[in-house]
């Protein structure tokens, strides 16, 4: 009984290391830089398998042999490149999109990298992060972004092929080429730049899949990385670490695990957290808690945290890790965000300012030594403004007030104005006094004048209104002077 009870364990463990055996993973490289990169990490990577995916039939030729080709979109670019227009590339990709389904189809995990700003890498790797996603594949994306001195254009491509990207993927890693003066010297030749960046992430991707195929003392399997990357879109934080064992590794390891030079950001906020620490068999408790602790803090209150411990290495024993300690992190949902807001151009011409900030200009800062501090505009209650009263034009002296002359002629007419006179109202006679003649109450009339007389009027009260006019308008000093030869 107890030998059946053994032999099923241990078939039940068979059928779990087949199962992470079997688990399938496909790095896709897309674009020339993409495939530039599968190309030389390729070699240092054994359970995964590279595809290189270019319109350049040329670009294609020069990479490593353990890299599939997949060329595409032949029949819109005839065997070249895009030519910088990702328009071209989205057509390329979309004209093949079948054989893209055969290659991405019976996948685990499809991982996409490319060098976004370019036009085959822009068009193409949103068409295959929907045709991966629309087969049940988890679809994780790693791209680079252009250098300052590549331009505008180019950055804003970039951009644009981002936002595409985002509702397609589970998670996505951004590593600005930028970064890559933190850890070189300004005059390394390019190619070797490159590479630098090639190398650093040839060692995260190759410590992820160690934690996925190989068992631990505290097991990690590609369950728990599903768990992780459960989301849409999210921002994720993947690198690993090497530290030489020593008093105060602990420390080190963190610092070095946590604040990689290529990322403009960090794993703060992470909703979703994995990590691998893996040594030899002394590893201490006080230093795995030291570590854990630390990582814990910085994620979300609410984040899933999985971690694992390993401590031998398939086919090597605990040679690999001989005084050293290697940890592997991957965190998903990170706060930072990698663009700054969109510049809105105001209606009313005035100087644009960024969506959503409330910045100072520049010139309103401090120039002052220390730290600059956000200026807050001084809100001053205003009192309510009275209407302002009608416009009278002429001149005040003395009390009087002159208004216009058309004002004072309309009055003058109007006080010319002839009225006929009523007639005189008769007394009805009383019938006692028939006798009597008719009693008529007499009515005051007012003097009846003709045309010439009122126009007469009219004229001297004109030549009168514009004399008092020029008076006024003539300089105070001068007034005098007319006043005294009167």
């Amino acid at each position: 009984m107890s030998y059946t009870l053994i032999m099923a364990k241990k078939s039940l463990l068979m059928v779990e290391v087949e199962k992470i055996k079997n688990t399938k993973i496909k790095v896709v490289g897309i674009g020339g830089g993409g495939c530039s990169i599968i190309s030389e990490i390729a070699p240092g990577i054994k359970k995964a398998t590279f595809i290189a995916a270019n319109t350049d039939l040329r670009a294609l030729k020069e990479v490593n042999r353990k890299v599939e080709r997949f060329p595409f979109g032949q029949s819109f670019t005839h065997g070249l490149g895009t030519g910088m227009n990702p328009e071209l590339g989205e057509v390329a990709a979309q004209n093949d999109r079948e054989r893209i389904k055969n290659l991405l189809k019976g996948q685990d995990l499809v991982i996409l990298i490319a060098c976004l700003g370019s036009g085959t890498s822009s068009g193409a790797a949103p068409i295959f992060a929907k045709i991966s996603r629309s087969l049940g594949n988890f679809t994780y994306g790693i791209f680079t972004l252009p250098f300052k001195f590549e331009g505008e254009k180019k950055i804003e491509i970039a951009k644009i092929a981002l936002e595409k990207l985002k509702p397609k993927l589970n998670a996505i890693t951004l590593i600005p080429n930028e970064r890559i003066f933190q850890i070189i010297d300004k005059a390394t030749p390019l190619k070797g730049a490159l590479s630098a960046i090639n190398k650093t992430l040839s060692e995260s991707l190759e410590g992820l899949l160690e934690v996925i195929y190989q068992p631990g003392l505290i097991n990690i399997d590609f369950a728990d990385l599903k768990t992780i990357l459960h989301g849409r879109g999210r921002l994720a934080f993947l690198n690993t670490a090497w530290i030489q064992k020593k008093k105060g590794s602990g420390k080190e390891a963190i610092e070095k695990v946590l604040n990689s030079p290529l990322y403009p950001y960090s794993i703060r906020g992470a909703k979703g957290v994995l990590f691998n620490i893996a040594g030899e068999k002394n590893l201490s408790l006080e230093e795995v808690s030291q570590i854990s602790k630390t990582i814990s803090e910085l994620s979300n209150p609410e984040a899933k945290i999985i971690f694992g411990i390993s401590h031998t290495h398939h086919g090597g024993g605990e040679a690999k890790y001989k005084n050293l300690i290697k940890i592997t992190l991957l965190a998903t949902g990170c706060l930072t965000k990698i663009f700054s807001p969109k510049r809105l151009r105001p209606k009313d011409g005035s100087s644009s300012r960024l969506a959503g900030s409330s910045r100072v200009p520049t010139h309103h800062r401090p120039t002052t030594g220390g730290p600059l501090k956000r200026q807050r505009k001084k809100i001053i209650p205003k009192s309510p403004i009275p209407p302002a009263p009608k416009r009278k034009f002429g001149r005040k002296a003395g009390g009087l007030e002159f208004q216009p002359i058309k004002k004072k002629l309309q009055k003058l007419r109007q006080k010319l104005k002839i009225k006929i006179s009523k007639k005189p109202k008769e007394v009805p006679q009383s019938k006692t006094e028939t006798s009597k003649t008719d009693i008529i109450k007499p009515v005051d009339e007012k003097i009846r004048k003709n045309a010439l007389q009122i126009k007469r009027e009219i004229e001297e009260a004109e030549k009168e209104i514009l004399e008092k006019e020029k008076f006024w308008e003539t300089p105070a000093f001068l007034r005098k002077k007319l006043i005294r030869g009167q």
